[in-house]
């Protein structure tokens, strides 16, 4: 037996089999935009351990601020005494993140704890108990994230959940656009938005929006640029916070710091972690200073969050990032990789549609050209046949039928056009062409 086969023999018996395997590969050690299996075989990373590395894996400087800090101080938590790291990773994403003329910084342990404390922070700020979310997103499994989250597959067996959650339509132009200009699109989506406060929830109720600005796991679905400013100001005509989630698009993954920064919209809260510490576990949650400083003390926090040794994997991260300009590399690799997909998408009707912003790229796969015949099957073979040949990629998409790219940005040129050849041999065999 294999290392790879005995690692997945011992998780199949000890480890739940509600924890997905997302693709049928094992890692023993990693560098760059290479993972190396159990085995010693070398695998092109299109995954990115879930768009957690996009700085690559074990950047050198990361790997010796986690060293130095675990030598220091590992944990004693910022509640009990204060330290350095916490503050100062807090004041530098203050900086990236200016959230009105003062900005405010909680650390937590992840992406889903980040949503969980925002709803918190949101509805101490305002008084109101309502939230409203969209349909295909994913916010996570902690309780209230899972209630955000819209997949109902991730949510089997584990209500009731959390009350005052409505959920809209999100703006997905490729199914619904029916030859739409899109600004018109969004025009009308806001205004089903507006008929909403009359039909299901009255917007004195509601003390947030949270939107992704990229759909992840929802299928790498891109806001319209109209409709995020058109609930920009609806919120503050309405007295109602905007909540972004920037957990899978941010630091350098759409081709600047945030997604929402290409549409010139900020947010009054916006929640954020994977790439945030190259992968230690490490999140936040980023306010203006007034609606963070609304909550009533040890409402929010945790033993955990902000641990030294993640801040300083998180300053480390963010330092290199800004040395190697990471948001061009996003750019860089993000032109690439649709360059590609929009050739292929000529060559295989199977793909229905190409989007993403930046380097969060991704290709639908649907029958007869109809957005509505998701064809999950054939995207499931894609990603066997990728797996074998060398490559990990993951899908996305409520239907599983979405190819997405999350590799590393510091992955060179011949790596990424590599992957993408392995991509593009996979579509021939599968789809017989």
């Amino acid at each position: 037996m294999s290392n790879s086969a005995k690692i997945l023999a011992d998780r199949k018996q000890f480890v739940p089999n509600a924890i997905g395997i997302f693709n049928p590969s094992t890692a023993a050690s990693a560098s760059g935009g290479i993972i190396t299996d159990a085995d010693g075989n070398e695998l092109i990373d299109f995954a990115g351990g879930i768009g957690v590395v996009n700085a690559g894996h074990c950047p050198p400087t990361v790997v010796k601020a986690i060293a130095d800090q675990a030598a220091k101080l590992i944990h004693c938590s910022f509640n009990v005494a204060s330290y350095e790291m916490y503050t100062r990773l807090a004041e530098k994403l203050a900086t990236l993140f200016p959230h009105g003329d003062s900005t405010k910084v909680m650390l937590t342990n992840s992406g889903a704890e980040s949503v969980e404390n925002a709803i918190k922070i949101a509805r101490q700020a305002t008084g109101r108990p309502a939230i409203i979310c969209y349909e295909g997103a994913f916010h996570g499994r902690s309780m209230m994230a899972m209630t955000l989250t819209s997949k109902v597959g991730y949510k089997l067996g584990c209500g009731p959940f959390a009350p005052e959650v409505y959920r809209l339509p999100y703006p997905d132009y490729y199914r619904n656009g029916n030859g739409l200009q899109q600004d018109e699109f969004s025009h009308l989506h806001l205004r089903e938005l507006e008929i909403f406060f009359q039909t299901q929830v009255p917007q004195q109720q509601v003390a947030a929006i949270i939107i992704e600005p990229v759909q992840g796991e929802g299928g790498f679905n891109v806001v319209p640029e109209k409709y995020l400013k058109g609930l920009r100001k609806i919120c503050d005509d309405n007295g109602i916070l905007l909540i972004l989630d920037e957990v899978q698009s941010g630091f350098g993954r759409t081709g600047k710091w945030a997604a929402y920064q290409h549409f010139d919209v900020t947010p009054d809260i916006s929640t954020w972690a994977k790439s945030m510490g190259s992968g230690m576990p490490i999140g936040c949650v980023i306010g203006r200073a007034d609606i963070m400083d609304s909550c009533q003390p040890s409402t929010i926090g945790g033993t955990y969050a902000g641990n030294p040794v993640c801040c300083a994997a998180a300053l480390a991260t963010i330092e290199y990032m800004e040395a190697i300009d990471i948001n061009t590399l996003g750019e860089k690799v993000g032109n690439i990789v649709r360059v590609r997909f929009n050739k292929m998408k000529h060559k295989f009707p199977a793909i229905g549609d190409v989007r993403g912003l930046g380097a969060m790229m991704a290709f639908e796969l649907v029958k007869n050209g109809d957005p509505f015949q998701p064809d999950g099957d054939s995207c499931k073979k894609l990603i066997g046949y990728c797996a074998a040949h060398g490559l990990i990629v993951i899908n996305a998409g409520i239907n599983g039928n979405v190819v997405r790219i999350l590799s590393p940005l510091v992955i060179s040129e011949a790596l990424l056009n590599k992957g993408l050849n392995i991509i593009e041999n996979g579509l021939k065999e599968i789809l017989s062409y």
